[in-house]
């Protein structure tokens, strides 16, 4: 049996680890690792790409990154979250706002340290991603299609600091980065239809506010549409392995997601939605694994 101090001190991991999104940084450090061994640097010998001391400090220092953002984002919406995700909300309010901000600056500064152990110009890079972090959470998230193009530019940043460390610039590499771009901002758009309630509440003003639902969906359809462009290239004109079955499934999921979206009106509604949405990113990670089943074997 944990003593009373014991849970206490669980409780407070568990709601650091709420903040933080532990889960959502390791799904990065998972994709940082498998983009690099299987897309980036996929002609290096693979124990040369694990053991890469200058690899491991860029995904830690984004991973420190990342949630430091998490915890100056939780920060500041806090009031949100109370009506949006009340449950979550609870749960991060058992660690108080001060030892949130301390936390946040010590991410931010080991982000630092661990940044100038592969250059100077990496510190430069991960200065200005925290900083355009604190920017997106204080203001630019507030703003119409602007906080939602931020948003999902800063969500794939980390994968932009592997890019120029490895100075591959292939074709491929853009378009599966395009798919991805366009992936994480109609999860944006979606996440801002579910939340629509407590940004009315508290002053944001998004697209669903500003414009309203159905001109939202109409956006999430052009997206939708557009997402057909990078997924048809890397089916008929890239060599993707076995990585096809996950374009040929998105694009299902997308038509299930499209007829679902016109027919949505709820929180319910959308939190479905928006699940579909992360389930393909998801499942976009993961599948980097099916580009060449043997590449592993090949490597060693």
């Amino acid at each position: 049996m944990l003593s009373r101090k014991q849970k206490h001190i669980l409780l407070k991991f568990f709601s650091m680890f709420s903040v933080v999104r532990g889960y959502n940084i390791l799904i990065v450090i998972i994709a940082q690792y498998l983009t690099s061994i299987y897309i980036l640097a996929h002609d290096k010998p693979l124990k040369e790409v694990v053991s890469d001391l200058n690899l491991l400090m860029l995904v830690l220092a984004s991973s420190a990154t990342i949630a430091g953002g998490y915890i100056i984002n939780n920060f500041y919406d806090s009031e949100k979250d109370l009506i949006n995700r009340p449950i979550k909300s609870r749960l991060d309010k058992l660690v108080s706002q001060n030892t949130k901000l301390s936390f946040y600056f010590v991410f931010n500064f080991l982000a630092v340290i661990m940044a100038s152990y592969v250059s100077f110009r990496a510190v430069v890079f991960f200065s200005i991603y925290i900083f355009a972090i604190w920017l997106y959470s204080h203001k630019l998230k507030k703003m119409p299609f602007i906080g939602n193009l931020t948003s999902a530019i800063l969500m794939i940043t980390p994968f932009f600091a592997i890019f120029m460390y490895y100075k591959n610039y292939e074709t491929v590499i853009f378009v599966h980065a395009i798919f991805l771009f366009l992936m994480i901002f109609m999860h944006e758009l979606t996440k801002d239809l579910e939340n629509i309630k407590g940004d009315i509440a508290q002053n944001y003003v998004t697209i669903p506010v500003a414009y309203g639902e159905r001109i939202t969906k109409v956006m999430l359809t052009v997206l939708a549409c557009l997402t057909l462009v990078p997924a048809y290239l890397l089916l008929f004109k890239y060599e993707v392995g076995h990585m096809d079955v996950f374009f040929y499934l998105s694009m299902f999921l997308l038509g299930m997601f499209l007829v679902l979206l016109w027919k949505s009106k709820t929180k319910i509604h959308y939190l479905i939605l928006h699940n579909i949405l992360k389930f393909i990113i998801l499942a976009g990670v993961f599948s980097i694994l099916l580009i060449d089943v043997n590449v592993i074997l090949n490597r060693i």
